[in-house]
């Protein structure tokens, strides 16, 4: 019986337009409180921007954002794992010595911060997935430890990026979610090991989770799941690890998959 239902959003709950269809959405929300099961957004994308998206409907949601380094619930944050500040500067100088194109997003528990001299364009890009966004001169002037750091690069050029960060695959978890995305979280710490922690404060087995992805950074998370789907839109390397295949992201695939499974669970 399926207790945990855990979802990717970017390229697998939301369609290429970054939304989702909120009418299907009410209809299966209300089927999975009615047979009693739990959901979580899984995600890159920060805490407050996952909750921007979901709105008043965020309020019963599992959201395991800011690339699972963190786990909110109702308003508040039950989980963290966070970078030591001297390891995550020693990571941003090494990201900046190695390009100057991509965007280097230092991501503090008050909220992500970029350099003041990020184009607008690309700061508007990256705000698509973070709702709390500032801008300071010198990324190095920051004193919080880092939930995570992340790399956006327009041309998709991470994974020429990513050798640069090898002195440090030891110290933290390093993953090119895609050519365009780099999320360095602390080390150990993925959406696996996230979900993981999720499943044994509800006392959940993996038998009993369902779970959906696209991503490179979604290997670890189908691997927790005996009902793991990955996109037909997925990377191939993702659809390996899953047990079976769904539909599209722009076909509300993981919507239609959770309404028709749970339509058949008594």
């Amino acid at each position: 019986m399926i207790k945990l239902i855990i979802s990717d959003l970017d390229g697998t709950f939301l369609n290429s337009q970054g939304d989702y269809d909120r009418k299907l959405y009410r209809e299966v929300r209300q089927l999975m409180q009615e047979k009693g099961v739990h959901f979580a957004a899984c995600t890159g994308k920060q805490c407050e921007r996952v909750e921007e998206l979901f709105g008043d409907n965020s309020r019963d949601i599992w959201i395991l954002g800011d690339s699972a380094t963190r786990i909110k619930r109702n308003g508040e944050f039950i989980y963290q794992s966070l970078i030591d500040n001297h390891l995550g500067q020693q990571i941003i100088a090494a990201l900046h010595q190695a390009s100057s194109r991509h965007v280097v997003i230092a991501c503090t528990p008050s909220g992500a911060v970029i350099r003041q001299d990020t184009p607008a364009h690309l700061a508007e890009r990256v705000r698509h997935s973070y709702a709390s966004l500032r801008k300071v001169e010198d990324l190095s002037r920051l004193t919080d430890d880092f939930v995570k750091i992340t790399v956006y690069d327009e041309t998709g050029s991470c994974p020429q990026t990513r050798p640069s960060l090898t002195p440090f695959e030891h110290q933290v978890y390093i993953v090119v979610a895609e050519a365009a995305w780099i999320d360095i979280a602390n080390e150990g710490i993925h959406k696996g090991s996230t979900i993981r922690r999720l499943q044994e404060m509800l006392n959940i087995g993996r038998h009993e989770t369902m779970a959906f992805g696209d991503g490179y950074n979604d290997i670890e998370l189908l691997s927790e799941a005996e009902y793991s789907f990955a996109m037909r839109n997925g990377f191939d390397e993702t659809k390996k690890v899953a047990n079976f295949i769904t539909g599209s992201n722009d076909e509300n695939a993981v919507l239609n998959t959770i309404k028709r499974i749970l339509s058949l669970q008594n």
